[in-house]
């Protein structure tokens, strides 16, 4: 009888908040709430073991507590995954404010933000992500050190978004070159989705070497903008999923790689700057190889915000990060050579690659304890 009990106890911790620390393998999850500043806010801690956590600050009107929660540890363990992958001695965490950005966003509420972040005492470092900016990143300085991305008359690298696009152009050039034997982009059919200022500076690097690209946002204007600018296509809601096309860029939001995209899209590559691409990694992991598409892991993909922000803490170079982001390309094609060595997905391929400098390297730091 204890041990039904014992079993029932434990079944009902995995729908927990430490259940599902236990799942992702959170070591910490700080919940922030100011009620004179409407905060409400989430940080986690993934993993520390290569250093101290870094992962950006997103702002989001979630639907619910529970969902903000999946969403930031499921970004911050990307982020230990990332900095790994990208050999940064850094390790993964994430933040998300819950609330809508237009109408709660201001100096007070930011500020406080930055005061629960100092209470970790280094332990996470933020830096800007949806909805946020170098702006934002300064308010949060006010009151802690623990912050990059702050603007370049402070000494920051400012917006991160230029390195992290041009991680993902190189990255696509890299597919191209795995999947047609040419890393040329020229004339290749690519469906950007997502037009914020990662996915602005993509289009502009794939139509500069002759890409025919269509563009969609849910902000009209925004793809309105960039097409007259660049002489992309635009393409509305997801009609995008149907386009006759060979790479698709997903630079939005996550799990747009779902049941339902996955069995519209006509693509010969997944390659883009959204952060958690696959609605379940193992599932739709699994399905794009079914489908004969080559699929570039998304953290892989998109480390050149992180390097960036990293930089800030060496003393800000922008030549020294986006020279370092140029090694991007061959850690694409090494996640590409393992998964056909080894006979597995590439997710699976690109986690073993982080996994295995998380292990190598924890166990050097355990020789000096």
């Amino acid at each position: 009888m204890q041990k039904v009990k014992e079993e029932k106890a434990l079944s009902s911790v995995d729908d927990s908040v430490i259940g599902q620390m236990f799942e992702y393998n959170h070591e910490q999850v700080l919940f922030c709430n100011d009620k004179d500043t409407g905060l409400k806010a989430i940080i986690a801690i993934h993993n520390t073991v290569l250093g101290p956590a870094l992962g950006g600050t997103r702002m989001w009107d979630y639907v619910s507590e529970k969902e903000a929660l999946e969403d930031v540890l499921r970004l911050s363990r990307g982020m230990t995954y990332k900095a790994a992958a990208a050999g940064l001695n850094i390790g993964g965490g994430k933040a998300v404010i819950i609330g809508n950005p237009a109408k709660l966003k201001n100096e007070a509420l930011l500020r406080r933000f930055g005061k629960f972040v100092n209470s970790l005492g280094g332990k996470y470092i933020t830096a800007e992500d949806v909805a946020m900016n170098s702006k934002d990143m300064e308010y949060i300085h006010m009151e802690t050190k623990y912050v990059t991305g702050i603007p370049e008359l402070l000494g920051g690298g400012g917006d991160p978004s230029p390195v992290t696009a041009y991680g993902v152009y190189l990255s696509m050039k890299a597919s191209a070159r795995e999947c047609w034997g040419s890393d040329n982009l020229k004339g290749k059919k690519v469906a950007v989705q997502g037009i914020g200022h990662v996915g602005e500076n993509l289009v502009r690097h794939i139509v500069k070497e002759g890409a025919k690209v269509w563009v969609t946002d849910i902000n009209a204007g925004r793809s309105a903008k960039i097409a007259k600018e660049t002489g992309a296509e635009v393409v509305t809601g997801d009609a995008l999923y149907d386009l006759d096309m060979d790479i698709y860029a997903p630079c939005a939001l996550g799990a747009t790689i779902n049941p339902q995209s996955l069995s519209r899209l006509k693509c010969a590559v997944i390659c883009g700057a959204a952060n958690n691409q696959l609605a379940q990694e193992t599932v739709q992991g699994e399905e794009v190889g079914k489908k004969g598409i080559l699929y570039a892991p998304d953290f892989v993909v998109n480390a050149g915000g992180l390097i960036n922000v990293y930089n800030e803490l060496l003393g800000y170079n922008r030549e020294r990060a986006m020279k370092q982001a140029e090694a991007i390309y061959e850690n694409v094609a090494t996640v590409f050579r393992i998964s056909k060595e080894e006979n597995i997905p590439t997710y699976r391929a690109a986690n073993r690659l982080a996994e295995q400098r998380i292990t190598a390297i924890g166990k050097v730091k355990l020789s000096h304890c």
